[in-house]
């Protein structure tokens, strides 16, 4: 349930951060367009993310046609690696079989780039 939170709330901070905050939009509009998701690997709790320089839009679930995915062992070690979302978190959770990353690794960078502007 934490987790469902966590995502929900994320989406919320990323559409604030398009209204609010400048250089996160200006990284989106260089992108142009970034779709991406967060789940389980059993997919019990996946949420995905639409990300243009119109708007951000998010729903549960985890449609084929995403750029990138993030696919975590489980529940905790989402919260856990999410909580503070750093290159060597990921790092560390990839070499641990823990977290997959499904797609581009050029598009996890994109993506990093902007969540830093939260």
């Amino acid at each position: 349930m934490k987790l469902k939170l966590v995502l929900w709330l994320l989406s919320l901070l990323l559409k604030r951060a398009l209204r609010r905050k400048p250089r996160f939009r200006e990284k989106l509009e260089r992108m142009r367009r970034l779709d991406w998701g967060v789940a389980t690997e059993d997919l019990s709790i996946c949420r995905y993310y639409r990300m243009s320089p119109e708007g951000i839009t998010s729903a549960r679930g985890l449609p084929v046609d995403l750029d990138l995915e993030l696919r975590f062992a489980d529940a905790d070690t989402a919260l856990k690696i999410l909580r503070k979302p750093t290159q060597q978190a990921f790092l560390e959770g990839m070499m641990a079989n823990k977290v997959r990353v499904v797609g581009d690794t050029g598009d996890m960078t994109r993506l990093q780039s902007l969540l830093k502007h939260l």
